[in-house]
């Protein structure tokens, strides 16, 4: 019989883990609280689907059978049979800790909760649950379909039990998993990633040297796919500023606050691929 996996919000990541999840077998319901961000979500899977089997990299009689073991609502009551649940909703603390409140009372007492979070501390969501053995994280990558990391984070009570099977889980739609056996805000990668993102910055703001010169400098002198520059458009500055922003408020380390050019990108709406205008212009 399929597992079956919910997936709480239908954003870029939902969609992503809800694609890959399906095409290895999951029976998914993908929630959101509007149908046009489910609309949205499902549009996505479909397009990436159909790219796929373009390539010659999935048949399409699959595609169609992945996308027929999607369902989509906007009743969060969906999750309540759930083998695995996995949050992917936006990064604030307060909204995460709200639906794994409500997905405590829903779900069955073995079900695992799993989110998506890129750096807010696992124990924070956990201890708004009964169950916070059964709390994990599960970081996957945008886009989802096409990188194969996920890393999992212990909480500070998530059991071993808790942490084999979301490993499963990951390992099964085939992704490659990392361990962070220390709850730190910003696990390993965001940490990484905010800490050269932020000295990038830094370095451009303080005319040092131009974005394009400091990414080139990370992908030929360090083999980097991406220069952090270029990433930070990729991913929207507004998202590492946040990012970093949780880090720093957490652990008061200097080298991961934001310098002020990014707050004023921001300000200005300068967010990168998604607004035309970032590090660079697109």
């Amino acid at each position: 019989m399929a597992k079956k996996l919910a997936v709480i919000g239908a954003g870029l990541m939902g969609s992503g883990i809800a694609q890959v999840s399906a095409q290895a077998g999951w029976d998914v319901v993908l929630r959101d609280v509007t149908d046009e961000a489910l609309r949205r979500g499902t549009d996505g899977i479909k397009a990436s689907y159909d790219k796929f089997v373009s390539k010659g990299k999935l048949a399409a009689g699959d595609a169609e059978q992945a996308l027929a073991r999607i369902t989509t609502t906007t009743d969060l009551d969906a999750a309540a049979d759930a083998d695995i649940v996995v949050e992917a909703v936006f990064e604030d603390v307060d909204v995460k800790r709200d639906i794994f409140r409500t997905l405590d009372g829903l779900v069955k007492d073995e079900t695992v909760l799993a989110s998506n979070t890129s750096a807010i501390p696992i124990t924070k969501i956990a201890a708004a649950t009964q169950r916070p053995e059964r709390v994990v994280g599960a970081h996957f990558f945008s886009p989802v379909p096409m990188m194969q990391l996920c890393e999992l984070v212990r909480g500070h009570r998530t059991s071993d039990e808790t942490l084999a099977t979301a490993r499963a889980f990951a390992e099964g739609i085939g992704k490659t998993c990392i361990v962070v056996n220390r709850d730190v805000a910003g696990f390993v990668t965001t940490r990484l990633i905010a800490a050269l993102v932020v000295e990038a910055a830094k370095l451009y703001e303080s005319g040092v040297a131009s974005a394009e010169d400091i990414d080139i400098a990370c992908k030929l002198g360090f083999g980097h796919a991406m220069g952090p520059l270029a990433t930070a458009d990729l991913t929207g500055v507004d998202i590492l500023l946040h990012a970093t922003e949780n880090i720093y408020t957490e652990c008061q380390d200097g080298k991961f606050a934001p310098p002020e050019l990014m707050r004023r990108m921001v300000d200005a709406g300068d967010l990168g691929r998604k607004t035309g205008r970032g590090f660079y212009q697109h």
